[in-house]
């Protein structure tokens, strides 16, 4: 079994109530916009002994994208997993987003940018495609979201959306 902690675009906003997450989970992905390398140390600090999985999004410079990726492929509990920041909307993605699937295959899609939180299974490329929306402040989200779940053997299991309002955070 494999706990995973999953945020996107946190736009260089730390929220200190990640890290009870970060400790619980085996698994940190980060679908992108980051924000500044500051905050990708913070993250690399907060998660030592946790496997990162983390791309690069459109607002991240050189300093973040130099240590990330623009995809990411691997392969945990069964899945097949693809992260990517901008994808497209759920079942019409880029052009870009379709070579992957193409080519890799994956059972679940991550991305980011849309800022709007998003789980639901795809038939028509037989995956699931998760959002889990804006972890940070800017943004025109009300509620900044996260999601924590579990993998075992092929199995989705315990999934939970966490949420804060986005006017209370620090």
């Amino acid at each position: 079994m494999t706990r995973v902690f999953l945020l996107s675009d946190t736009h260089s906003y730390w929220n200190s109530e990640w890290i009870k997450y970060f400790k619980a989970a085996d698994q940190i992905w980060h679908a992108g916009d980051i924000g500044d390398e500051k905050l990708l140390q913070k993250i690399n600090e907060y998660s030592q002994n946790k496997e990162l999985k983390i791309v690069y999004g459109n607002i991240d410079g050189n300093a973040v994208r130099i240590q990330t990726a623009e995809h990411c492929v691997f392969e945990v509990e069964g899945f097949k997993v693809l992260i990517i920041h901008i994808a497209g909307t759920f079942g019409k993605y880029n052009q870009h987003t379709k070579d992957l699937i193409s080519r890799y295959q994956p059972n679940i899609l991550v991305c980011g940018h849309s800022h709007i939180l998003k789980v639901k299974y795809d038939p028509q490329f037989h995956l699931w495609y998760m959002n889990p929306g804006a972890a940070g402040k800017y943004g025109f989200h009300p509620i900044s979201t996260a999601l924590f779940f579990e993998l075992n053997e092929g199995k989705i299991q315990n999934f939970n959306v966490i949420e804060w309002e986005k006017n209370k955070l620090d």
